[in-house]
């Protein structure tokens, strides 16, 4: 089965938190602070397999979870780092964030490994908050969390030429015939249920790969048959190769079924409506309709298309559509790679790119504190000790959260909650 789009989880590693610990050896009377700094979470990252060519493996597996970092030790020892996960797409992957449909990355063959999500940085150990006057701190940072978000993941194939056209003209058979693919044939429709890539390789002339795109039906760009599951398969396309069926032995008209296609494109994507296209009129053997087929090739030589006339069963004109075609991709630009919308090689575990904190009520009365920099400051605090909760207080106002609370009515003795923290409000 052919699976071109997949929705996956992914989270990195939280950092390991810093250990509160102290020197205790024989002979020395105060050794001082030697906890640990917590490692950093494992990252989460995605690279280009040249051997897939479909996204099914994201059918079965749709959570990636990378490994937390280890807590800091004593004697200034640093925590374990986290192991990183590497998953691996088919060449033609275009990663996007699921809430905004933004582009993160687009896997092509030449992409190098790329990390969607970076792993949390560890936390330290009471080792770093050692003063002059502050010898024996009992209290470390905790960890910072690792990034969680939800991708989509969509293919779409990278060939230098599309086939397209209406199920049933001829596409599988001119790609059988120009290449070494084995593309599965047979009179009906919908026998291509997917992407069928072959090389077009003519000696002493050039070569190319060409794609042939699952049949495209009238209304396929608003969901109408497979067409819109395979349209953007085309996007990656330089030109374009209009197949279209004018022998007539099904009672289609070809002006018709070419102005339809066409008119999928346009509502899809002006992009694609633009792509160059070169027609390949097939089954000239089997014409039954001389007025109808005359007429096809009076319009397009007045809309100024260049038409080839051919039977892809018999081979006839296939040599001269196939080398014009390698003519003219000679001038056309290389495949497009989709440029990123969104950056994610800032450091994401600094304070400026987090909320700092949100005020909310419960049914309670108490005031609930939530954001990225708030939890991590309480994550800090050892209300066992005096200097800890110094540093508490002082980072709060520092941080804006007591003038905050006094706007949003705070009284003295009001509960306070942060995460599992709870504790009154003092002024």
């Amino acid at each position: 089965m052919f699976v071109d789009s997949a929705t996956i989880t992914i989270k990195s590693g939280n950092g390991g938190n810093g250990l509160i610990s102290f020197r205790r050896e024989k002979y020395v009377a105060a050794g001082g602070p030697d906890g640990g700094d917590g490692g950093r979470g494992g990252s989460i990252f995605v690279e280009v397999d040249t051997g897939a060519t479909t996204l099914m493996e994201f059918r079965y597996k749709r959570q990636f979870r990378a490994e937390n970092g280890g807590d800091g030790k004593a004697k200034r020892s640093s925590g374990k780092d986290g192991e990183s996960i590497v998953f691996k797409v088919p060449p033609g992957t275009i990663i996007k964030d699921a809430k905004t449909g933004k582009i993160i990355a687009d896997m092509v063959y030449d992409s190098p490994k790329t990390v969607l999500a970076k792993g949390g940085n560890g936390g330290w150990g009471n080792m770093h908050f050692a003063t002059p006057t502050r010898q024996a701190p009992h209290f470390a940072k905790n960890g910072l969390r690792g990034e969680e978000r939800e991708l989509t993941l969509e293919l779409k194939i990278i060939a230098d030429v599309g086939l397209l056209g209406f199920p049933n003209v001829g596409k599988s058979t001119l790609l059988s015939v120009a290449t070494s693919a084995k593309p599965k044939i047979a009179n009906y429709h919908f026998t291509t249920l997917e992407p069928n890539l072959g090389i077009v390789d003519i000696k002493d002339v050039g070569s190319f790969v060409m794609a042939d795109i699952p049949g495209i039906i009238e209304g396929a760009s608003t969901g109408a048959g497979l067409g819109d599951e395979f349209l953007r398969h085309i996007e990656r396309c330089r030109l374009l190769i209009h197949v279209v069926d004018v022998s007539s032995s099904e009672g289609r008209n070809p002006l018709e079924d070419f102005d339809k296609i066409n008119e999928e494109l346009k509502n899809y994507s002006a992009a694609l409506a633009e792509k160059m296209q070169v027609i390949a009129a097939n089954k000239t053997d089997i014409i039954m309709d001389d007025e109808v087929f005359e007429n096809f090739k009076k319009e397009m030589e007045k809309r100024g298309y260049p038409v080839f006339y051919i039977s892809a069963a018999t081979k006839k004109g296939v040599d001269e559509l196939l080398k014009y075609t390698i003519e003219k991709l000679a001038s056309l630009p290389p495949s497009p790679k989709f440029e990123a919308e969104i950056t994610l090689d800032e450091e994401v575990n600094s304070d400026e790119n987090e909320e700092k904190f949100v005020i909310s009520r419960d049914e309670t009365g108490a005031f609930l504190l939530t954001g990225d920099w708030i939890e991590k400051v309480g994550g800090s605090v050892n209300f066992e000790d005096q200097e800890s909760l110094v540093y508490f207080q002082r980072t709060l106002r520092r941080g804006g959260v007591i003038e905050a609370l006094e706007k949003q009515g705070i009284q003295e003795g009001d509960t306070v909650r942060i995460c599992d923290l709870e504790f009154d409000f003092l002024r």
